[in-house]
């Protein structure tokens, strides 16, 4: 995907001098080893790499140091074999800038119980040891995963992904570029946002440019270039008659692939990560962008319509926790219900920008008139989704914080939609159409949203953690009366979060 390579995870093994060297050695040796098991583990989905023992406060530190310094490590596990005071840990920690997880894991998986004895007791302290660290983790008031079991479990193995493709996304945000050709939809309320506090609290610029330096880059396209792309266009999808080489709308598919190849250069040459458009601002350009985002954001960048920065954000980093996941992510919008007594469906969709990774079959590529932006006939890819278990989910700014809306929900087959020429999602809500509605209303959730069949609510819920944002998660435990008695306690938090940050 688009400039997502991964990076690695670093294993910082506690333990202290009182054992003597070889006991050191053995911690060592056993750290290295679950590290190598780790980095080769199919679930685990970023490289592992053993960074030492460390015994001393000046270690730790350095430890941390080096962490940050280095472009490729996106964040931390550390665990204490032995018992590792805690204190020596305070002046590393308190520099580190990376996302940290504790591993708490033994080596061998079960005791020998006719052997034990207290070398063994002593070597193998993590139970002691570990309780010590989350002690101190807890005193610092530190955003952290915490994941227990042995180091060889699948289960273990799952919740260290869900972190590390947190921690990877992360890590990808931080000096992300968002590109806004145009400014927000007129009118509207959630798309807006404080740009300065999201690259403060998150990581991410967001430049605005005008439609005339995408213009111009569009109209330097080579026509040589332009056949190029329309021969992909025809290998890859089913194109309508009208669309075809020999069709009367031909001229407007050499148009998108002029489109997307002048986005492709510009989003390139700037480094950027996302992007947005809107549709009341296509001044020198001939139609709404349509297939060229779609495939755009196949690629792996994020992308929102009317200028919603903050959804194209998401968008990126769900693509990026995501990544080499069969399921697909994409920009979304709740559009429109059906309220049948024997189950409401939402039916999810937008005007154009859907993205083909959650097709369920080969999109067909079809020209047909928007009815909105006075502009020419765009060009899009029109499928259904997979059907499945799927995450929906918001950011806002809530101007004090972010806050990150979450709702599980599940697609399922719908009847066709001869008439509705876009692409299209249809999905059952968690817990219930009522509840979840309302959830989200109240949770100031935006009709913008970041869908995926990759991601799940741990990801989430780790991203959330890392980024110090509120999380807001709707599924099949959610309580209407509770969900907004912890809204009323999140604001109160909030207010006091920095000052319960302190000594």
């Amino acid at each position: 995907m688009n400039d997502a390579h991964a990076p690695e995870i670093w294993l910082l093994c506690g333990s202290q001098h009182l054992y003597g060297a070889e006991p050191l050695e053995q911690v060592a040796d056993h750290a290295g080893r679950v590290a190598t098991a780790l980095d080769q583990a199919e679930q685990v989905p970023l490289p592992v790499r053993f960074r030492g023992v460390v015994t001393t406060p000046d270690e730790v530190h350095r430890a941390c140091l080096e962490a940050n310094a280095d472009p490729a490590c996106a964040g931390l596990l550390v665990w204490m074999h032995t018992f590792s005071p805690a204190r020596m840990w305070i002046r590393g920690l308190t520099t580190l800038a990376k996302p940290l997880c504790h591993l708490h894991t033994q080596y061998h998986r079960e005791l020998p119980w006719d052997a034990l004895d207290m070398d063994y007791m002593n070597l193998h302290q993590a139970a002691h040891g570990d309780r010590e660290a989350g002690f101190l983790h807890t005193r610092m008031r530190l955003g952290r995963a915490v994941v227990a079991g042995h180091w060889s479990d699948p289960d273990v193995h799952r919740r260290l992904s869900s972190w590390m493709r947190a921690a990877h996304a992360w890590h990808d945000l931080q000096g992300a570029r968002i590109a806004r050709f145009g400014d927000t939809m007129r009118g509207v309320a959630v798309t807006e946002g404080d740009k300065l506090a999201a690259q403060l609290r998150l990581g991410v610029a967001v430049d605005g440019y005008g439609v005339g330096d995408l213009v111009a880059r569009v109209r330097a396209v080579p026509e040589g270039e332009v056949d190029e792309l329309v021969a992909a266009y025809e290998d890859a999808y089913a194109v309508a008659a009208p669309l075809r080489h020999d069709g009367e709308r031909h001229d407007a598919l050499r148009d998108e692939a002029r489109l997307e190849l002048g986005l492709r250069a510009f989003l390139g040459e700037g480094g950027f990560n996302g992007f947005t458009t809107t549709f009341e601002d296509l001044h020198g350009l001939e139609r709404l962008p349509g297939l060229a985002v779609q495939r755009l954001m196949a690629d792996g960048y994020g992308f929102a319509a009317e200028g919603d920065w903050k959804t194209a954000a998401l968008v990126r980093a769900l693509k990026v926790m995501g990544r080499g996941q069969p399921g697909g992510t994409s920009f979304m919008e709740d559009y429109t219900y059906h309220l049948a007594p024997d189950g409401p469906l939402v039916l999810g969709a937008h005007m154009l920008e859907v993205c083909p990774s959650i097709a369920r079959h080969t999109p067909s590529l079809e020209i047909h008139p928007l009815g909105i932006g006075a502009k020419a006939d765009p060009v899009r890819l029109v499928f259904d989704t997979k059907a499945g278990a799927a995450i929906n989910a918001s950011l806002i700014d809530l101007g004090n914080r972010f806050r990150l809306v979450v709702n599980e929900v599940r697609t399922v087959e719908h009847p066709a939609l001869p008439a509705l020429p876009v692409a299209r999602a249809v999905w059952v809500c968690e817990p219930d159409f009522a509840t979840a509605v309302e959830a989200w209303i109240h949770a100031g959730g935006a009709h913008h949203t970041a869908f995926s069949f990759d991601v799940t609510t741990a990801e989430l819920e780790a991203f959330a953690e890392i980024a110090g944002v509120e999380l807001v998660v709707i599924d099949r435990h959610t309580d209407l009366r509770g969900l907004r008695q912890t809204l009323r306690l999140g604001e109160v938090y909030y207010g006091l979060k920095d000052g319960l940050r302190g000594g």
